[in-house]
C-alpha cells in the first residue's frame, strides 16, 4: 500500500517568508495567513493589491443525508460575486427543489477565511444560510421556505479531517479541508415536520486559495452506513493537479488517504440528452484501491456564461457500487449506496 507522509498542522499556512506550506496535515490550520502571502505574477513580479484581492477564491459546502432526504448547501465568494444554493432532494419521490442566491460583491454575504474559527452567511427574502465554525466544530443554520435547521456536525472521537495544501497552476495554492461520515445533532424540520436524525449523516468541505482562473474538476462524495459501519468518501480530480490528491475515505472515523483516481463518463451525452443522465460513471485508481461505479438518478445543474465569469455545473445524486481498500489491505463493498458526484467547469 502507498505510504502517505503527513505533518502536524502549523498555526498559520504561510511561512515567515510568505510562502504556503504544502502537504497533508494531521489537524486544522488556524489561519491561512492571507495578509502574509507573497503573491507574484507570472513574470515573477510582485502582484498588485487588486490582483491579490480578486484572485483569491473560496467556497464551503455541507451535505446532509437522512433516510428520506438529501440536503446540499453551498456558499462561494469569488470576489466578483457571492453565490449560494440550498437544495432538497426527496429520495422516494426522486424530486429536487432548490433556492439560489446571487449577490453583488460584499453585499448580503460574508465568508470566514479561517477553517478553524469563523462565520459565513448569506441572507435575503429567499432565506438564510449560516455556517459557524468554532475550534473546528461546524454548525449549520438554515431558514428557507421548506427547511429549518439548527445542526452541529459531530465527528467520531479522534477522527481526523482531510486537511491539505497543494501548489496550483504557476504561482497559486489551494487549501482543502473535508470531513465525511459526521453525525448531525440538533433539529431539522422539512415542510414544518420534524425529521429524525438518528440515522442521518453529514460531511463538509472548506476550500480556499489562489486557484486557476480557468479550472474544472470531477468529484465524488459519500456519507453512508455499510456493513462495517459508517463510511465517508471524498474523491476528486482536477483541482489539486500538481502531484497531490484530496482523495480519502473514513470508516468509523478512521482516515485512509488514497492516491489519484480517474473519472470516466460521457459528459457530452449527459449534457445533451436528458435521458443519458442515468448512464454509469466509472471511478477507479491505478493501484486498484478504488473501483467504483456511479449511477445518477437526479441532477442539480447551472450554467452561467457572463463576461468575466463562466460556470458549467452539474451535481448528480445517485448510487455507488464497487469496492474500496484501506491502507491495511482490508476491502469494503458498496452496493447501491446513495451519494453525490459532480462535473464542474469554471472561469473565475
Amino acid at each position: 500500500m502507498q505510504d502517505f507522509r503527513t505533518q502536524i498542522a502549523p498555526e498559520c499556512l504561510m511561512s515567515v517568508d510568505g510562502r504556503p506550506q504544502f502537504g497533508h496535515f494531521d489537524g486544522i490550520i488556524s489561519s491561512l495567513g492571507l495578509e502574509h502571502f507573497a503573491y507574484f505574477d507570472v513574470m515573477d513580479k510582485p502582484a498588485s493589491r487588486l490582483a491579490k484581492h480578486f484572485h483569491f477564491k473560496q467556497f464551503q459546502f455541507v451535505s446532509l443525508v437522512t433516510p428520506n432526504y438529501v440536503i446540499g448547501v453551498a456558499l462561494a465568494d469569488i470576489r466578483y460575486v457571492g453565490s449560494a444554493f440550498c437544495y432538497l432532494y426527496d429520495i422516494k419521490a426522486d424530486k429536487l427543489t432548490e433556492v439560489a442566491w446571487l449577490k453583488p460583491p460584499g453585499m448580503g454575504y460574508a465568508m470566514t477565511p479561517s477553517p478553524l474559527t469563523g462565520r459565513s452567511h448569506i441572507c435575503s427574502g429567499k432565506g438564510e444560510i449560516i455556517l459557524d465554525i468554532s475550534h473546528g466544530q461546524w454548525r449549520l443554520t438554515l431558514n428557507t421556505a421548506r427547511i429549518r435547521a439548527e445542526l452541529e456536525l459531530q465527528a467520531p472521537r479522534l477522527s481526523l479531517p482531510l486537511a491539505m495544501c497543494s501548489p496550483t497552476a504557476y504561482n497559486g495554492w489551494t487549501y482543502t479541508q473535508k470531513h465525511n461520515g459526521l453525525s448531525p445533532k440538533g433539529q431539522l424540520f422539512i415542510d414544518d415536520e420534524p425529521q429524525p436524525l438518528n440515522r442521518a449523516l453529514a460531511g463538509y468541505d472548506f476550500s480556499a486559495g489562489y486557484m486557476r482562473r480557468q479550472t474544472s474538476w470531477r468529484w465524488a462524495s459519500v456519507n453512508a452506513s455499510i456493513a462495517e459501519g459508517v463510511l465517508g468518501l471524498n474523491l476528486a480530480a482536477g483541482v489539486n493537479e500538481t502531484g497531490m490528491t484530496e482523495n480519502v475515505f473514513w470508516i468509523n472515523g478512521e482516515r485512509h488517504l488514497l492516491g489519484p483516481v480517474h473519472f470516466e463518463f460521457d459528459r457530452h451525452r449527459a449534457a445533451q440528452e436528458p435521458g443519458a443522465a442515468a448512464q454509469e460513471w466509472h471511478i477507479f485508481s491505478d493501484d486498484g484501491r478504488v473501483e467504483l461505479y456511479f449511477s445518477p438518478c437526479n441532477c442539480r445543474s447551472e450554467k452561467l456564461n457572463l463576461w468575466l465569469l463562466k460556470s458549467n455545473f452539474r451535481q448528480y445524486l445517485g448510487h455507488y457500487r464497487g469496492r474500496l481498500t484501506d491502507t491495511n489491505g482490508r476491502e469494503y463493498r458498496l452496493d447501491r449506496v446513495l451519494g453525490l458526484s459532480e462535473d464542474h467547469y469554471a472561469l473565475w
